[in-house]
């Protein structure tokens, strides 16, 4: 019989590999990259402490600040559209497939509904440039040449590609309601809208806080559509702005703009922090004090 030391030491040797890989590759640049926002690279002299200048000037500077704000703001509605179109149409769909209605097909209907969600993100951002160009494609309107659509377009793409994640979410936790429960509640009388709204719902309620907290992170994590399809200049007038693309322009360098290496450790110490706090937050506040129902 194996000891509990030797199995505790067998399991840190299957996760040794993983646990290496992302101390290696995800915690040591997050690491670094703190600590470069509290410096200024100076050329041959080295890198000088300057404390919270990085971040004060992420804050205050005229042309700096304005650049930021206006990503962050953008961020919020690109969240708020996925909150507020994606989690409603995976709730839906998930609801249709566990009907019952669907029969034989409801592991088809599943599949399709779930492919867009493994399209490589440049294809979806092709595809959909294709279909809305304002030449020949089924839109006669620039709704990515337009200030006051080019976010929201860009969101809806991003919502059709995803939206099969919060769909599975839900679905596996519609299949985990008790049949018993379901048969009670029509032995009763209860119809098919009211026996979901009433008994279904409010057990996979717990499930929409942590689709929310998940959508939050990805999005304010987001980079790789909007990059896609506009670059690292996100345009027109930075209207299409987030924080990643933000962050990559000013860390890197692009499109006229030259590289910052210690104001862009800031801006994704800022993120970082600003993902970390809501997530905790929630998670403590709320998360907590939900009960899942368990069988």
């Amino acid at each position: 019989m194996i000891s509990p030391a030797a199995a505790y030491r067998n399991l840190l040797l299957f996760v040794l590999p993983a646990l290496a890989v992302y101390l290696v590759f995800a915690v040591l640049p997050l690491a670094t990259s703190i600590v470069m926002s509290f410096f200024q690279t100076s050329g041959a002299s080295g890198d000088v402490f300057v404390g919270l200048a990085n971040y004060e000037r992420l804050f205050t500077h005229p042309t700096i600040s304005a650049r930021f704000w206006n990503a962050l703001l953008n961020n919020m509605q690109y969240f708020a559209i996925h909150l507020i179109v994606e989690v409603p149409m995976g709730l839906l769909l998930a609801a249709l497939l566990t009907s019952g209605k669907l029969a034989r097909s409801e592991g088809i209907y599943r599949t399709l509904l779930f492919i867009p969600a493994t399209l490589s993100v440049v294809i979806v951002g092709f595809v959909w440039r294709l279909i809305i160009n304002p030449l020949w494609g089924l839109v006669g309107f620039p709704l990515l040449g337009t200030e006051s659509t080019a976010l929201t377009t860009i969101s809806l793409m991003s919502v059709w590609q995803y939206f099969g994640i919060p769909m599975v979410f839900l679905y596996s936790a519609l299949l985990a309601v008790p049949n018993e429960l379901v048969e009670a509640a029509n032995i009763d009388g209860a119809g098919g809208w009211t026996t979901f709204w009433k008994i279904k719902f409010p057990l996979i309620a717990p499930q929409f806080g942590l689709i929310a907290i998940l959508t939050y992170i990805w999005t304010f994590n987001g980079f790789d559509l909007v990059f896609a399809l506009n670059g690292s200049a996100p345009g027109p007038n930075y209207s299409t702005d987030i924080l990643g693309t933000y962050f990559y322009r000013t860390f890197f360098g692009s499109s006229g703009q030259l590289a910052d290496l210690d104001l862009g450790s800031a801006v994704a110490t800022v993120i970082f922090l600003t993902v970390l706090l809501v997530t905790a937050a929630y998670f403590w506040l709320i998360q907590r004090r939900l009960k899942s129902y368990s069988v």
